[in-house]
């Protein structure tokens, strides 16, 4: 449905870190710019420098099966995100409805969901 998405973030350096470890489990990659980040080949999510970015988003990001939604998860605070949902079912959303939620660290809600 998009093109691309980018994000304001302060600190590049820790928001590519948080977001390598992130997204590795979902198959995303950084690619050589050192910036965007997507499958291989195709950064699809960029971080752009802003010392004040502005009021945190909202970005779910596929993952191929629960297992790769909990390595997300755990990947993440290990790499300096904040929980803002523990891996589980959200049958409020859907009766299959399974995703972990993270605070990136400039307050934005990174969301991994498996459909399985």
């Amino acid at each position: 449905m998009y093109d691309h998405i980018g994000l304001k973030v302060k600190d590049v350096a820790a928001s590519v870190r948080f977001y390598t470890a992130a997204f590795k489990p979902l198959g995303y990659e950084l690619d050589d710019s050192g910036t965007g980040f997507g499958p291989p080949g195709e950064p699809a999510l960029w971080l752009y420098a802003d010392p004040a970015p502005g009021a945190g988003i909202h970005v779910a990001l596929s993952a191929s099966d629960r297992a790769a939604v909990d390595r997300f998860y755990q990947a993440g605070l290990k790499a300096g995100g904040r929980d803002n949902g523990k891996p589980g079912l959200r049958t409020d959303y859907s009766p299959n409805y399974y995703a972990a939620f993270l605070f990136d660290p400039d307050g934005n809600n990174i969301e991994a969901v498996c459909m399985e």
